[in-house]
């Protein structure tokens, strides 16, 4: 031996193996944080898919609904229109 006592070779042993312990910790808290970052991430990419699609639904069904509102306003007016002919055809 060099000099060093038992009891320093066995500290420096326990300083190695808790510097080893705390590279190994960082390192899975790296991949930890990584893989729920990736989980995160991914998550968002589907909520925000969904979202568009549910504005696309929204722009569609909007349409759908001025159409359908336009239809009715013409389907009124013919009415109008035939009651209003049917009155004077009566008058007559």
């Amino acid at each position: 031996m060099s000099g060093d006592s038992a009891l320093e070779i066995a500290a420096k042993r326990l300083e190695r193996a808790v510097f080893l312990l705390e590279q190994r910790l960082a390192e899975r808290l790296k991949t930890a944080g990584a893989e729920a970052g990736g989980l995160f991430d991914a998550d968002r990419a589907k909520l925000a898919t969904e979202l568009d699609e549910a504005r696309a639904r929204e722009r569609q069904l909007e349409e759908a609904g001025a159409e359908a509102s336009a239809a009715l306003g013409r389907a009124i007016l013919e009415i109008r229109s035939a009651l209003n002919g049917a009155g004077s055809a009566q008058e007559h």
